[in-house]
């Protein structure tokens, strides 16, 4: 069985450029991470499309992603950060330079602020039909739900929505989160299972999480394979991400085709371009 179809999408990587300066607040400063690195990745995975995600180093200086996705052309997207004094012109040139959405990071120092101008910030994206892309500590969703479902956008949560392995579907927030898919606010990236297992490789207490997902509404699953793992001392097999994907689909084939491929290109306009 071919695990990979044709137009498959990684929706959550990072590049990393040392000739742009790190933001001052910036906690992770790793080594350079380019598009030619990822390639050999991007090869051995059988992937065609892929995400670029500004990473928390760069606040809201986009260039090295702008970099990327100049790289990559059409077969890539990306996903910005940036900040309330952001021009209308900007964000048009963002658009037309393939990002699709914003990121708040809640989880990095001075976090916060973004969660202060969360709503301005989707009042300014809306119009260009971008998404807001989520990540922070799993307690904040059901805290953050009221507010969340009042966007004038569509929601991503990054790597489960954090959702501990050692909880699993239990855990309050995948309620949160669920009800969000269910009710056509939101889409959850199968990310990094790395990040929220407690048991470790082949990360068995993610595998009911990844299947309690699935089951609420598969047509708004994303995937992705986080590299280049920025935070981690001992980096994973990001080779073996679509073998445990798989798994988690149980070897469906159209399950992995809309995983893969059809939701990426309803979320990033893969299809149509725009």
């Amino acid at each position: 069985m071919n695990l990979v179809p044709a137009g498959a999408c990684d929706c959550h990587i990072h590049v990393y450029d040392s000739r742009y300066p790190a933001a001052p607040e910036a906690t992770l400063r790793p080594p350079d991470a380019s598009v030619a690195d990822y390639r050999v990745l991007q090869a051995r995975l059988g992937t065609s499309r892929v995400v670029v995600v500004t990473p928390s180093t760069y606040g809201t200086d986009n260039r090295p992603t702008l970099d990327a996705l100049g790289a990559f052309g059409g077969s890539a997207r990306g996903v910005a950060v940036i900040g309330e004094t952001v021009t209308d012109e900007q964000l048009q040139a963002l658009h037309a330079a393939g990002m699709r959405g914003i990121r708040l990071n809640l989880a990095a120092r001075g976090g916060d602020r973004g969660l202060v101008s969360m709503e301005n910030l989707c009042a300014r994206v809306a119009p260009l039909a971008w998404h807001l892309q989520l990540f922070g500590a799993p307690g904040l969703w059901p805290a953050l739900e009221q507010r969340l479902r009042k966007l004038p956008v569509q929601l991503v949560f990054d790597h489960f929505g954090n959702v501990p392995g050692a909880a699993g579907v239990k855990h309050p927030a995948f309620a949160t989160v669920s009800g969000l898919v269910r009710d056509g606010r939101a889409w959850v990236k199968l990310s990094a299972p790395m990040n929220v297992s407690a048991a470790g490789p082949p990360y068995a207490d993610v595998a009911a999480i990844a299947r309690g997902y699935l089951a609420v509404d598969a047509s708004r699953m994303l995937w992705g394979t986080d590299w280049p793992h920025p935070s981690l001392a001992e980096k994973p097999d990001d080779a073996a991400a679509p073998g445990l994907l798989a798994h988690w689909c149980d070897d469906d084939a159209a399950l992995l085709q809309e995983v893969l491929v059809r939701n990426p290109a309803r979320v990033y306009g893969f299809e149509t371009g725009n």
